[in-house]
């Protein structure tokens, strides 16, 4: 059994954007109000409020603001648990450390599917192209999928553009064993193509942002002479956040599309382990940009979660592999490419192999690769 998640996009009508525009302030007016709350208390006391502790003092919390009782009970107490897991991530070294939210940029709340009075109907279902959720009701989505096995919670979304989205995350779903194709491949990633195969095939970095740029530009230009806050404001604001949105669906979908097709045609995909946050510091303003944005970690993401979904293998190399300076006919080491990335083609001294340099480092990679399977 495995865990998806199902993205919906949402339509709520005008009653239901007022009460989730509530769920959103409260949400977010509990996390800040408990990240002050443990910050003061482990500057006074050296304690840490606990989960259980910060919802016993939002029930009072309740009583002394009553406008917290007109939205979802789940939403604030999630808002706390998201809260702790802030924390955990920072004390884990994955993240800077909590901040407070702000409703200037896209907002959310996590509610959580439970039963409804003791029956056997649930806060949280899905039918005929609507989702119901706790307190704001049945909301139209627009989608052909529907969601499999049981919703463990729903996320409402509000992007900067103004558009709803609706999340479910389900378990208990059963597992697509695709069938086996006795192919395996190496793959590089890149910045000029953003996946090259061992098989020579070159899969482009269609740099989807840098597309909309110029228009992204003109727009900001045009905010700073505004009145913050004004009509005319808000309306260059969705007009930005619509820009900025295309750009990332169309990447994610092209993503998503490339890491399905991998999938399914190989049974083992071998795949160089990046160290991205060293390439952030040791390349120009320029290099740092594209490289932010082409999403090497989130493709790897994708990898990783479908082959497991689909009985495939994914397997990560060491990063300190030379594979573009290592010939991969003969074996020979070019050390004139160790730092020269604007070599694209490059011919063997050794044996006289033309080779193309991320091919060739696409080539070492699965050689590697099937090294560590033989030893393993």
């Amino acid at each position: 059994m495995i865990t998806k998640r199902y993205r919906f996009r949402a339509y709520p009508n005008r009653q239901q954007r007022e009460l989730i525009a509530k769920t959103f302030g409260c949400s977010r007016f509990v996390f800040n109000y408990f990240l002050d709350r443990r910050i003061k208390v482990y500057e006074e006391e050296h304690k840490t409020l606990r989960v259980k502790e910060c919802s016993k003092e939002l029930t009072q919390l309740k009583q002394k603001l009553p406008w917290l009782q007109e939205v979802d009970k789940w939403a604030l107490q999630n808002a706390i648990k998201d809260l702790n897991m802030a924390f955990e991530r920072f004390f884990n070294h994955q993240n800077g450390y909590p901040k407070f939210k702000s409703k200037r940029y896209r907002q959310s709340y996590r509610t959580t599917c439970s039963k409804c009075g003791g029956g056997d109907k649930y806060n949280v279902e899905y039918k005929d192209g609507k989702i119901k959720i706790p307190k704001v009701g049945w909301v139209k989505v627009r989608d052909k999928r529907i969601p499999k096995g049981r919703i463990l919670n729903a996320a409402i979304l509000k992007m900067t553009s103004g558009d709803y989205y609706i999340s479910l995350c389900c378990t208990d779903i059963e597992e697509e064993i695709l069938p086996k194709t006795n192919k395996i491949i190496g793959l590089d990633l890149g910045v000029r193509d953003f996946v090259i195969t061992s098989d020579g095939d070159k899969y482009p970095n269609n740099r989807y942002l840098e597309q909309v740029e110029k228009k992204i530009a003109k727009i900001q230009r045009g905010l700073s002479r505004k009145t913050k806050g004004g009509s005319n404001y808000n309306k260059a604001v969705k007009k930005l956040g619509k820009l900025y949105d295309k750009a990332y669906h169309q990447w994610m979908y092209y993503k998503h599309s490339l890491s399905t097709k991998l999938i399914r045609e190989n049974d083992v995909i071998y795949l160089e382990h990046l160290d991205i946050m060293s390439m952030f510091n040791n390349k120009g303003s320029q290099m740092n940009k594209n490289i932010h944005n082409v999403g090497w970690y989130a493709f790897i993401s994708q990898l990783k979660y479908k082959a497991d979904w689909y009985g495939k293998e994914v397997v990560q190399i060491d990063q300190y592999a030379p594979t573009t300076q290592v010939c991969s006919c003969c074996g020979y080491k070019n050390d004139k490419l160790q730092n020269n990335t604007h070599t694209k083609k490059w011919t063997c001294p050794n044996c006289g192999a033309e080779l193309d340099r991320d091919i060739n480092a696409a080539k070492n990679i699965l050689n590697e690769g099937l090294c560590i399977s033989a030893v393993s």
